[in-house]
């Protein structure tokens, strides 16, 4: 925070990022301080040079005085190669003078590199993957994994074909004093757009930011209605619970400024250069909570040029999980009624989903956000007096709220399907306060589809599918005594309708034959393989589970939920029965840094995962982000001073044999 907030504007102030990437189709996401007339520049090896005008292919959406979105979804009339290595330039042109990426971003190359580059690959032989990174946990960063590992692989043929997040890309209901304070300085620095908020305590955003409880004591703020039991929940002590469920909601972001400042603030080191930091007033307590936690978003911040260069690097695909919008997102049919039947929380809701499907959501799929996108476009440029139209923003966040395509589907080889698990969810009707199911019917039958005939495949599920029984087994027991937003209680076993229906799809007859499942959420990383019991011709399911990216379980808390659930859910165990998995076996693998036999990792990094020709994996890694090395995960024979590096794979004409805790 070393420039004054009167030096100019940068052009870019965040990206480009890499969103999809294919042979004939190229989608990337930028964000400058004013509208930019661009050009692509690219050459693959072995190959002439291009230059690509994008002005028919580039949609630019205001976001405030000196901020402009740019979404970049450019078609080729030459396909591009695979699996060599494409130079890129992202180059703006003033006066057919053309700037190079090198003059405006250098931070985005690697050391001796004149352009940043990608790569196609033919077939997902690797991928990273990863979940939950939260700015001012302790923990190092895991997206300098990714750096780390592009700066050290010379080889196109070895680079990973895509970067996959899983979910809490950011934590709009968790945020730091000193985060909360970039963010208002930023809004203020590049003029981003005020709302009117009906139904809160204060008029506007302008008012928002100016209230003294504005830091740390947010929640008073957030709607809590007395007469409606969710609003007011009772749990232990007599303590109430409002809406936004997070016991971290102090700061929770209201204004969909909040929200965009946020995404520029995680993504790139740029916007942080145009504001210099004033401690908000605060008391005691909190200015050493502030001083704390200003020391771990400094330690944040200074790797954020290389996470950007990351995001320029690796085609990188999303998906939303709860802390994305809010903590506890449509756990349950309750707290839907509740949360979009008051206009204040409808609006802080619809905001973050706004500001997902600008940021991240349509990179992933632009065809299936054509007309929302059309509708946000004429909405915020048709702001008055730098005030969004109260209106017309309550009508297109109906619209998201409703919407029901931001799942999507890659035709790889293997194939790739990314599910929604947050907006179509299976409400328990017969009790309302009970956890709904990920995933409806419908969306199920949908899901069920688009698997035929694949030989294998790749899901992405942000909740894993096969969790640690023991711990579900907890959330399971504060939803019988009527709590289950204490301990979010929301997994695949939660609700019988989807449990059921997810566990058929995998013995239906023409569904693959391998499933890799690439999950998040829980702040731990495991890995199992599940297959069904008493059928010779089983198909394999490999639940991969690598989070968080820049989050942490307890380490004490997690030893103990680990060793008790090798205990409790041992083969021999009787308590295998009384679970909805009981036709499922499931061995897990270890970690070969394991002590004693641990099977949960608990590390910030991202996962890695190494496939064979028929997609299923061969390697499965977590890379650790303090440094310390890649951690494999082995079959328990396999583990040991002499580990294999490569999975076994089961004979698929026989019963595989048993790991412990395997019955679930």
């Amino acid at each position: 925070m070393s420039d004054s907030p009167r030096s100019p504007l940068p052009d870019v102030l965040a990206g480009p990022l890499l969103r999809r990437l294919e042979p004939g189709r190229l989608v990337l996401w930028l964000v400058a301080s004013r509208e930019l007339n661009l050009q692509l520049w690219l050459q693959a090896e072995g190959e002439a040079q291009r230059r690509l005008s994008l002005d028919e292919h580039c949609q630019r959406l205001p976001l405030g005085r000196h901020a402009v979105l740019h979404l970049i979804d450019l078609p080729l009339e030459q396909t591009l190669p695979q699996d060599v290595r494409i130079a890129y330039d992202l180059q703006i042109v003033e006066d057919n003078v053309a700037r190079n990426l090198a003059d405006w971003a250098p931070h985005l190359l690697y050391d001796g590199a004149e352009h940043a580059d990608f790569v196609l690959r033919s077939r997902v032989d690797q991928l990273l993957h990863g979940s939950c990174r939260k700015p001012h946990h302790a923990a190092a960063d895991g997206l300098l994994c990714a750096d780390r590992l592009l700066a050290e692989q010379a080889d196109p043929a070895q680079r990973p074909a895509l970067l996959l997040m899983s979910g809490d890309q950011v934590y709009v209901d968790d945020v730091a004093g000193p985060m909360l304070c970039a963010i208002h300085q930023l809004i203020a620095r590049l003029g981003l757009f005020d709302e009117w908020l009906e139904g809160a305590v204060v008029e506007d955003s302008q008012a928002l930011y100016a209230n003294p409880v504005g830091y740390y004591q947010r929640a008073d703020l957030l709607p809590a209605l007395k007469s409606n039991q969710t609003l007011r929940d009772k749990f232990f002590g007599g303590v109430e619970k409002p809406i936004f469920t997070s016991s971290s909601a102090d700061n929770h972001l209201v204004t969909f400024a909040e929200m965009i400042a946020m995404y520029l603030l995680v993504w790139s080191p740029v916007p942080w250069t145009l504001i210099e930091e004033s401690q908000p007033p605060l008391n005691e307590e909190q200015q050493q909570r502030y001083a704390d936690e200003r020391q771990r978003i400094d330690a944040f911040r200074q790797n954020l040029g290389q996470v950007a260069r990351v995001l320029a690097h690796l085609p990188t695909l999303m998906i939303f999980d709860d802390h994305d919008v809010t903590d506890d997102w449509n756990l349950s049919a309750r707290w839907e009624e509740t949360a979009y039947g008051h206009p204040f929380s409808k609006r802080i809701i619809g905001n973050a989903l706004l500001a997902y499907l600008l940021c991240q959501g349509w990179g992933n799929h632009p065809d299936a956000f054509e007309e929302p996108l059309q509708a946000c476009s004429k909405l915020l440029k048709e702001r008055q007096d730098n005030h969004l139209h109260a209106k017309a923003q309550d009508e297109l966040l109906d619209t998201l709220l409703h919407f029901e395509h931001w799942h999507y589907v890659l035709p790889t080889t293997p194939a790739l399907l990314v599910l929604d698990t947050r907006t179509r969810r299976w409400r328990s009707e017969g009790h309302l306060s009970k956890p709904s199911g990920l995933m409806d019917w419908e969306a199920l039958c949908e899901f069920q589809q688009a698997l035929l005939d694949h030989p294998s495949c790749i899901i992405v599920s942000p909740a894993p599918m096969f969790g640690v029984k023991l711990i579900e087994g907890i959330q399971k027991l504060f939803t019988l005594a009527g709590h289950p937003l204490m301990v979010d209680a929301e997994n695949w076993m939660a609700h019988r309708g989807a449990a059921s229906v997810m566990l058929n799809i995998f013995r239906h007859s023409r569904t693959p034959r391998d499933f890799v499942i690439l999950s998040g959420d829980v702040h731990y990383s495991f890995v199992y393989r599940v297959s069904i019991r008493h059928r010779r011709a089983s198909p394999t399911i490999w639940q991969i589970t690598s989070s968080g990216i820049k989050n942490e379980f307890p380490a004490e808390l997690l030893d103990w939920f680990d060793r008790l659930n090798r205990w409790l859910y041992a083969p021999w165990s009787p308590l295998n029965w009384l679970t909805k998995r009981r036709r499922m076996r499931v061995a897990p693998l270890i970690p070969d840094r394991s002590r004693s036999g641990e099977r949960l990792w608990n590390g910030a990094g991202l996962g890695q995962v190494f496939f064979d020709d028929q997609g299923r994996p061969k390697r499965i890694l977590q890379l650790n982000a303090d440094g310390s090395g890649p951690v494999t995960f082995v079959a328990e024979r396999e583990s040991g001073p002499a580990t294999a590096p490569l999975l076994r794979h089961p004979d698929r004409s026989a019963t595989p044999a048993d790991g412990d805790g395997s019955l679930r």
